[in-house]
């Protein structure tokens, strides 16, 4: 299994579409360009080099070289699909808010970012305090502390 440990997960592949070698792939990232023609993407089989890619739905169709067949398809169901951290200046990444301070504008430590949840609304910041914070709140972003200027009253519901 190849080393992915500075890698992040940009997808995952469903199953086979079609007789061709085409996988279903959803994408858990808005770069799209992560299907480009050429792209190089990593799983636990080894690295797989997109060849084609078009949308279907809310998810894609790829076809990645050397997957020619139906069969060779069906076995990369299932797998995770990562790659190394794109280099976008301003752009707040979820690998770099995860284990941040998050504060409030009134200088109160409100606990720590242990992950990002996907919500229509508004993704949320969920704290090693059990709280949710929206990233609507999110004002600034520096050295690993979030700070945040949240309504009175989010951090007394539970």
């Amino acid at each position: 299994m190849p080393d992915t440990g500075d890698l992040l997960v940009v997808g995952t592949i469903g199953k086979a579409h079609g007789t061709s070698g085409e996988v279903v792939v959803r994408l858990i990232t808005n770069q799209t360009e992560r299907l480009n023609h050429g792209s190089r993407l990593v799983s636990d089989l080894g690295e797989l080099v997109v060849s084609k890619a078009r949308p279907h739905h809310d998810k894609w169709l790829v076809q990645f070289n050397g997957v020619e067949t139906r069969t060779q398809a069906e076995e990369l169901r299932g797998l995770t699909l990562r790659a190394a951290p794109l280099d976008i200046p301003d752009a707040l990444w979820v690998h770099e808010l995860i284990g941040s301070l998050v504060k409030e504008v009134s200088g109160v430590d409100r606990g720590t970012v242990k992950a990002v949840v996907a919500n229509p609304a508004s993704d949320l910041l969920e704290l090693d305090t059990g709280h949710l914070v929206p990233l609507t709140f999110v004002i600034d972003f520096t050295e690993g502390i979030i700070l945040v200027d949240a309504p009175d009253g989010l951090f007394e519901l539970s």
